[in-house]
């Protein structure tokens, strides 16, 4: 748990990651989820909901360190533009932003943004959906070949086995529909499965790309789960 809490946020920040903190990613999706979420809520009771969201958005990006937003930024330059497969991962491993990783940032911050401020805060549902976010990050790095001969994600590799993937898949799902179905009712479902449909679209599009993952891949993916996720909460009708 606690090599799963320092790998994905900024407690412990520089750890290597270990194999065995896998199925644990739902949980410390679902209290990051937590903190952004309430913190969302606290400040849409002092602030307007423009500014509500913003601190939304900076209470994530300050537990994460940014980690995951490095990661949707450096696969945009990589994965999008025309290139081969040993030029695409080359991109990725260099730490400067391109163009398509600017622009990538700035619109998925934009709609980020957007769905927080126009919509009633509701923390359950961030919660879930982050917790649902990093279970598909698990799944990804459980199920998906790894692109890269080595790397800083390698370690995970040694966690594979149907046992961790059951684990992370029923964690996930054990925490996250229930906060989902309590503060959404049948809707939370919905925004579940966007969560989870734009986490693997990601996935695809990079194994399509460069035949598997990396970390930036998983780092996308959960950004873009969430958006997808907070995309369709700011959907429903009526909170």
């Amino acid at each position: 748990m606690l090599q799963a809490l320092s790998f994905l946020t900024i407690l412990g920040r520089g750890t290597s990651p270990r194999p065995g903190s896998l199925p644990y990613f739902p949980i410390v999706g679902a209290l990051v989820g937590l903190a952004v979420g309430y913190a969302w809520w606290g400040a849409a009771h002092v602030w307007a909901a423009p500014v509500a969201a913003g601190l939304a958005l900076a209470v994530d990006a300050a537990l994460t360190g940014m980690l995951h937003l490095d990661g949707l930024s450096d696969s945009a330059d990589g994965l999008l533009p025309p290139m081969d497969r040993a030029r695409r991962l080359a991109v990725m491993h260099d730490p400067a932003v391109g163009a398509f990783g600017a622009v990538a940032l700035i619109v998925v911050l934009l709609l980020r943004f957007s769905a927080f401020a126009s919509t009633a805060p509701a923390p359950l549902a961030v919660g879930a959906v982050w917790c649902v976010s990093r279970t598909a990050m698990a799944v990804i790095a459980l199920s998906v070949r790894y692109a890269r001969a080595d790397g800083l994600v390698s370690a995970f590799l040694g966690a594979r086995s149907r046992a961790a993937l059951t684990a992370s898949i029923l964690l996930g799902a054990v925490i996250s529909v229930p906060l989902a179905l309590l503060e959404l009712g049948w809707w939370g479902l919905l925004v579940l499965g966007s969560t989870a449909a734009g986490s693997w679209l990601v996935a695809a599009f990079a194994r399509a790309r460069i035949g598997g993952f990396t970390g930036d891949v998983l780092g996308a993916a959960g950004v873009l789960g969430e958006t997808a996720g907070l995309l369709a909460l700011a959907a429903i009708p009526e909170v």
